[in-house]
């Protein structure tokens, strides 16, 4: 997974209203841009490791639920450049820490927002970028899918995990990896990283 270094330091910093809608479409850019990759790169890896059973949509499903363990500030991932992965995550905290002054200051429900928001972990704002995940990973989940190329045509989750229309249970998704309703099929983003 590569979330682009390069486009946070894009990110306005002085605005911190700016700053989330501009953290949003990185995030998203960089979900588009993974979801390309892993599109082009699985049908090599079915070549080469035909008894994996990973289908496209799982693999795209792992994928989206690291990108929101980096996002939360919960990636275990140690291993590569780790100046580069502390940059990643110190420019992380910095937006949020933006984000946090405007959704703390506001007059409608700035005391509640400031008891819920209150930094007890040295900037990290975990509750902040939890509920920042939560808000938009439908938009992530539909980068990370994009499917402009058709590569997904078909493509459906391991297992029945959308709500149906019908009300008669859970239904699975039978294209595209997305449920008909738009929802995200997958919950692999809420399962810790270690048992993934």
């Amino acid at each position: 997974l590569h979330l682009c270094n390069k486009n946070f330091q894009n990110i306005n910093n002085d605005d911190s209203s700016k700053a989330k809608h501009d953290l949003l479409a990185e995030v998203c850019l960089a979900a588009k841009y993974e979801g390309e990759s892993i599109k082009t790169h699985h049908p090599q890896h079915q070549v080469t490791y035909s008894d994996s059973a990973a289908e496209l949509c799982t693999v795209l499903a792992r994928s989206f639920a690291d990108i929101g363990d980096i996002v939360r500030g919960r990636d275990l991932y140690r291993g590569g450049n780790n100046k580069r992965r502390q940059q990643l995550d110190d420019k992380l905290k910095k937006i949020f820490g933006k984000i946090h002054d405007e959704v703390t200051r506001r007059k409608q429900n700035g005391q509640a927002l400031q008891a819920r928001y209150q930094d007890e972990n040295g900037g990290n704002f975990f509750q902040l970028r939890e509920d920042w995940w939560t808000a938009n990973r439908n938009d992530v989940w539909k980068a990370i899918t994009c499917d402009d190329d058709n590569k997904l045509r078909g493509a459906s989750y391991f297992r029945p995990t959308c709500n149906s229309a019908d009300g008669k249970g859970p239904s699975q998704t039978h294209n595209k990896c997305t449920c008909n309703n738009g929802d995200v099929p997958t919950y692999f983003d809420y399962v810790p990283q270690y048992l993934r």
